[in-house]
């Protein structure tokens, strides 16, 4: 097997599931788990329809470039939601979530030669697949802390300089996991900059784009940054998701859209790969990428539970509200974030995720330590009650 596996960190939910064990949560106490981003609201009916309406394409092979429906469908988004035109033939590529592809890319993005750059920026705290995309593709991952006093931004100042020309791909993922922060145009000007005067590939995680809180100020974007900066998308891949913005996590559909020429190298290897999404699949997500409907309706259900929990939580733990996604950061009273996620599950039956299974130590720090990561995945009622548990729980404590 490839030595390169043992480097892989057991995923944070292994880490909670052993975290947890020989507990007996408050049998008296319904479960409410808030640890994991998955979401809950239903998936539309349209969304279903079009699905099983597109099953004649299963005695097909698909392409792994996907229809032109498809290509179609997700250029005429990015134009209504960035204000950019891409070439669906060139610019844009469906894959099987934004998870695989984020791994994938990776794979095909790293120079890994003896000679070549082998370092990957990632943000820490982190989206796991990340570090596990850079381990296997051979590349060392810099960690670069995102802290509290800098506004949870990325300090691209705390890379050597020794480092930039080692770097093959830079991770980004704006609106935040799991910090729920929004780069500004002045940041992705910075990072623009940076790429191009180094020549790194910008992998830009949006996964949460579509998740925010005033209708009609959608969160900053990497296109719309290059548009609006007169830069062109070189060096520029952009990845989003259907499973947050339609909830539709099963159906592992997503998109890829940027630079033409990394895309063709990207494409080359994913039919390799073997990355073709289902044509059933294909069909229902046309259907999902040409309505705003349902999406408008499913940030109105998130907005109002941060309206509703945020409250009950403000005087127990010290928390920002998110610019966008559906994540609290919240700082635990005592700051053992592995201690209060596992009292909290045995007196209450609630489960949150410790902040230091999200990162890792850099820079002589962890920056998730201290911190609870929840979402607010499940229903509204669910939500509150969790956020009175939470209240309760720390005060007992106090």
């Amino acid at each position: 097997m490839n030595p390169r596996l043992d480097q892989l960190h057991p995923y944070p939910f292994q880490k909670l599931r052993e975290l947890f064990a020989g507990v007996t949560p408050n049998p008296e106490l319904s479960p409410i788990n808030l640890s994991i981003g998955e979401p809950k609201h239903p998936t539309p009916q349209f969304i279903k329809d079009a699905l099983v309406a597109g099953l004649g394409g299963l005695a097909n092979y698909p392409i792994t470039q996907g229809s032109d429906a498809l290509r179609v469908a997700i250029s005429t988004w990015a134009e209504r939601r960035y204000g950019v035109k891409l070439d669906p033939a060139t610019e844009v590529l469906p894959v099987n979530g934004s998870r695989e592809a984020l791994f994938a890319f990776a794979q095909a993005a790293v120079d890994s030669s003896r000679h070549g750059r082998r370092t990957v920026i990632s943000p820490n705290p982190f989206y796991q697949i990340y570090e596990g995309a850079a381990l296997l593709a051979g590349a060392r991952p810099f960690f670069l802390n995102t802290l509290p006093e800098n506004g949870f931004r990325m300090d691209w100042s705390r890379v050597p300089d020794d480092l930039w020309e080692s770097i093959s791909l830079v991770y980004v993922c704006s609106p935040g996991n799991p910090t729920g922060k929004v780069m500004s145009l002045d940041d992705w000007k910075e990072l623009f900059d940076l790429s191009d005067r180094h020549g790194f590939v910008i992998a830009a995680d949006e996964c949460y784009s579509e998740i925010y809180f005033e209708e009609g100020k959608p969160p900053l974007g990497a296109l719309t940054a290059a548009q609006q900066l007169g830069r062109g998308f070189k060096n520029l891949v952009v990845f989003n998701s259907l499973s947050k913005r339609s909830n539709v996590p099963g159906l592992r559909s997503g998109m890829v859209a940027g630079d033409a020429e990394v895309m063709k190298k990207f494409l080359l290897y994913r039919t390799y790969h073997g990355s073709a999404m289902s044509p059933a699949v294909q069909a229902a997500s046309v259907a999902a990428w040409n309505d705003e409907a349902h999406v408008i309706e499913n940030r109105r259900q998130y907005a109002e539970k941060f309206a509703a929990v945020m409250p009950l939580l403000k005087d127990v733990l010290q928390f920002e509200a998110p610019d966008a996604a559906f994540y609290l950061w919240a700082r635990v009273p005592g700051g053992d974030d592995a201690g209060f996620a596992r009292g909290l599950y045995e007196k209450q039956h609630v489960t949150v995720l410790p902040g230091s299974y999200l990162a890792r130590d850099a820079a002589n720090v962890n920056p998730g330590k201290g911190f609870v990561r929840i979402a607010l995945v499940d229903s509204l009622d669910a939500c509150v009650e969790a956020a009175k548990r939470m209240a309760a729980f720390v005060g007992e404590a106090a």
